[in-house]
Parts: C-alpha cells; sequence; structure tokens
C-alpha cells in the first residue's frame, strides 16, 4: 500500500508543478538552463552512445537566446526557380514546370554545376548583413556551410573544385560573415547548417545502392568535411540536415557528437539539433526541430526549435515569388510569440540573391520584428513558460511568458485578437492565488510601461473566479506597436 501511494505521489510530482509562494508554478522543465545544470569547463566523458549524449546540458546561452536567423544560400540561388531543390527537382523528380524552364532558358547539355560561375557573391556585403542581423534581433545565426547539393560556402578540401573559392564568388562566404559578426558582437552566436547527405555524389550512391553496408562518403567526405568546418570556424550551432535515408550508424553520428563535446574547440558551448539520421527526430540530439516549421502550440517537456522560412513555399530564393507567398509580419510575430510560450526558439529563414542581396521583403519582415522586439523584448529574451497556461482559456489571442526571478508575469495580446469595447479578459491569471501589485502595457509611451486599470472577475463576469479584467488605453492606429501588445503582470 505504502509503494502504491509513494508512485501516485511520484507521478504527481512529475505532471503538476509545485507552487510558489506568489501562486505561480515553479517550473520545472528539463530544457530550462539553470546555473547548476551549465555546461562548465570541467572535462566531460561523453561515449557514443544516446544514453550518455543525450545527458549533456544544454548551454544556457539557447534558451536565453530565444531568437535566431537562418540564411539559405548555394548554387541553388543561381536558377532562384522552385527553391533549394532545384537539381534534384529538374533531374530526379522531373517535374514539368523545372524541365520546361531548363529548356526554354539554357542550352540542351548545360549541367546543374554550369550554375556554379554565376554565384558571384558581388554584392555580398558581411557589414550589412551583420546590421540586418542586429536591427531584426536575433541573438543567433545559422549560416549554410553545406546543402545537399554539396557545395560549400568555405574553401573544403574535401570538396576540391566545388566550394565557393574554387568556383563562383571566389570567396570564403561563410568565413567572411563569422568573422564580422564575432569582431562586431561578439554576444549573438554563430553556427553552420550542414547536410550529411549530397544528391548525386558517387560515393554516397554507391553506398546507398549497398544498402549502406559500405560508408566511403561518409568516410572519405561528409564526416571528415564536418569535422573540419568545426575545427576552422569553431561554430556554436551545428545545425545537421540530410540525415534520413539512412539510419544513425551509417553516418557516425554518436562518434561525431561525442568528439564535439568531449574535445572540439566549442565543446563546452556548442549546440545541435536532432538530425543525426533516420528516426532521431524528436528524440536525440540538444535542442528538437522535430520537422520543418515545427511549432505544436502547447508546452513541450524538451527544449526545441520553431524554424519556418518568410517564403511560405521555399527556403531559397525565388525570381518567381509572389507578396503573397510572403509571410506578413503579423503572422510572423505570432509564430515567434506562441514559439516562446510554448518553450521554443524562434529561427527565421531567408533566401539570399545569387548576388549575396537579402531581397526588400525578406529585409522589411526582419526589420519590422526588430522594431517590435525593441518595445517588447523583455517578453521574448531569457524568459522561460508559464506552466500554469501558455494560451489564456478566456482570450485564445493572448500568450504568455514569465520571468520569476523579476516577478514578471507577461501577457502578450496579438494585435488581430484587441478587444472592440476595450476590456481585457485574463481567464488564466488567478489573483486569488497570485498577489498582483501592478498590470503595464509596453508601446503606449515613448520609454518604459503605462500603468492600467484592472479588477478581479468575478463568476458570470466572463471568466472563472480568480481571473482579471483589464482595461485597455486607446491606441492610435498603425502604432509602431501594432502587431503585438505586452501587459506586465507584476506581483509579489
Amino acid at each position: 500500500m505504502h509503494s502504491r501511494l509513494a508512485i501516485i505521489l511520484f507521478m504527481l510530482s512529475i505532471f503538476y508543478p509545485s507552487m510558489s509562494k506568489s501562486g505561480l508554478p515553479v517550473t520545472k522543465i528539463l530544457y530550462h538552463a539553470d546555473k547548476s545544470q551549465e555546461t562548465s569547463s570541467r572535462p566531460y566523458n561523453f561515449t557514443p552512445t544516446w544514453k550518455s549524449l543525450d545527458s549533456r546540458p544544454l548551454p544556457e546561452w539557447y534558451d536565453k537566446a530565444k531568437i535566431g536567423i537562418k540564411f539559405a544560400w548555394g548554387v541553388f540561388s543561381v536558377p532562384s526557380f522552385h527553391g533549394e531543390w532545384f537539381w534534384y527537382d529538374w533531374k530526379t523528380y522531373k517535374y514539368p514546370d523545372v524541365v520546361s524552364f531548363m529548356r526554354d532558358n539554357y542550352p540542351p547539355n548545360f549541367t546543374y554545376q554550369d550554375f556554379a560561375s554565376d554565384f558571384t557573391a558581388q554584392f555580398y556585403n558581411t557589414s550589412e548583413w551583420v546590421d540586418l542581423i542586429e536591427k531584426y534581433g536575433a541573438k543567433y545565426v545559422v549560416f549554410n556551410g553545406k546543402h545537399h547539393e554539396g557545395y560549400t560556402m568555405y574553401p573544403s578540401k574535401y570538396s576540391f573544385g566545388w566550394n565557393s573559392v574554387d568556383v563562383g564568388s571566389g570567396r570564403d562566404l561563410l568565413g567572411e560573415l563569422a568573422t564580422e559578426l564575432r569582431q562586431r558582437r561578439n554576444d549573438i552566436k554563430f553556427g553552420i547548417y550542414h547536410s550529411w547527405y549530397e544528391f548525386y555524389n558517387p560515393l554516397y550512391l554507391l553506398d546507398k545502392k549497398n544498402g549502406f553496408n559500405t560508408s566511403e562518403f561518409v568516410e572519405r567526405k561528409t564526416y571528415p568535411e564536418l569535422i573540419e568546418a568545426v575545427m576552422s570556424y569553431k561554430p556554436e550551432i551545428i545545425w545537421s540536415d540530410g540525415d534520413w535515408e539512412a539510419e544513425e550508424g551509417y553516418w557516425k553520428s554518436k562518434e561525431f557528437l561525442a568528439w564535439l563535446y568531449n574535445s572540439s574547440p566549442v565543446k563546452n558551448t556548442v549546440v545541435v539539433n536532432d538530425r543525426w539520421g533516420r528516426g532521431t527526430g524528436c528524440k536525440h540530439g540538444g535542442y528538437f526541430n522535430c520537422q520543418d516549421r515545427y511549432n505544436p502550440g502547447v508546452l513541450q517537456p524538451h527544449k526545441w526549435e520553431n524554424v519556418l522560412s518568410v517564403d511560405t513555399i521555399s527556403w531559397g530564393y525565388r525570381r518567381n515569388a509572389l507578396v503573397q507567398d510572403y509571410h506578413t509580419t503579423q503572422e510572423l510575430i505570432m509564430q515567434m510569440v506562441m514559439t516562446v510560450s510554448c518553450g521554443g526558439n524562434f529561427l527565421l529563414n531567408i533566401g539570399p540573391t545569387r548576388e549575396g542581396m537579402i531581397p526588400p521583403i525578406s529585409q522589411e519582415r526582419l526589420v519590422q520584428i526588430g522594431m517590435w522586439l525593441r518595445i517588447n523584448g523583455d517578453a521574448i529574451y531569457d524568459t522561460i513558460p508559464w506552466t500554469r497556461a501558455q494560451n489564456d482559456y478566456v482570450s485564445p489571442g493572448v500568450w504568455y511568458t514569465y520571468k520569476p526571478r523579476e516577478n514578471k508575469l507577461f501577457a502578450i495580446l496579438l494585435e488581430t485578437n484587441w478587444p472592440k469595447e476595450g476590456q481585457l479578459v485574463l481567464g488564466s491569471v488567478d489573483s486569488k492565488m497570485m498577489k498582483i501589485s501592478s498590470v503595464g502595457i509596453y508601446g503606449v509611451l515613448d520609454k518604459g510601461e503605462k500603468l492600467l486599470a484592472w479588477l478581479p472577475c468575478v463568476e458570470g463576469g466572463g471568466c472563472k473566479d480568480g481571473g482579471i479584467i483589464v482595461t485597455l488605453p486607446n491606441i492610435r492606429p498603425n502604432s509602431r506597436n501594432r502587431w503585438g501588445w505586452v501587459l506586465i503582470i507584476h506581483y509579489v
């Protein structure tokens, strides 16, 4: 009997977090960075097993950062049609629009490799890129080191004749941005996207034909290439991809991660995702991507990331994109707020042109998100999820974030859900369990917060007994803060 009671109490402790004196749940989510869990400089001895590798604490900086930017750039940016899978869409899928595009615009003997000479990056200005990264408010950058086409954006000795120095711009495109970013902003982390597989590499195709019982491609190409990138550029994010056709054993993923965590120059600070072989997604690695555009809409027990592109159709630049193909600023801020509220990081992808320009519509989205973050970033950066609720049960357009060390609870009201009557009901905020000292709002005053009137919500007043009703200010149309409003609930 006593043992059964102990088991029940243990299960309750997992699924129902304890309450603090303020009445707010004490966060015990596994991914929440804690000083006691921070990866230190002490020596580790991780073994190439998932049990060992998954025990590594996620470095503290990643959970605090919240906002990242990713650049999908490569030879596919030259045709800039159909997206980053252009080569495969042309030669394997043989999509009619891609086949006709090649037939109508290029000679019969034109190859995909012929595109590389036009990958000039002639307007690639890393200072301008870093300016835009800063304006957006990113705390980490993921730059394409090598996509599935196999072309490296740096002078890899394992990709001789098929890299940005040997053919195309003649420049180390990856290295230039890493250097510029680190010289100007050592608080913004630099990372590398790396595809394990390559569409048509003969070594890979031979291993695939052999049922992945041979590993010539891994041992001679993609594995040492990734080691080379880490040693040369010291990235603090490895954004792994292109793993799904083979098991982790073929890729030697666990061996790589054991080396990365034990011996690499970034062993104490590097973070990785979960794409390390067929079946590893949402199971193994540092933080979880699970799938592209992953946004579960509810709190997750493990740190995760929502990666999506400004272009709803493609990750790479498309010359024929229409304005309606792009996410609006409102849609992107909504995705960002939902993601952070549910414990994730928000990684926004941009597709530059072959010349190295960020398309104006993408620049506009980044600048506008940055404008919003400069006003409301207190509710995004270095926050944790509020385990009591992420989305308010009465006002579904409200999402919560939390800073317990500062006694702040944030209620983020998306513009599309602004109540017409000017009264906002926060049903999830229990004023009986939580001693509220004041409620404010950002973005109304030029600086700081404007205090708002509020009252407890009684039964029959639109919420259960314990919620609160906040009187919102009159807001001028087209406000600089128009995509969403942050209410700050101070408590003692």
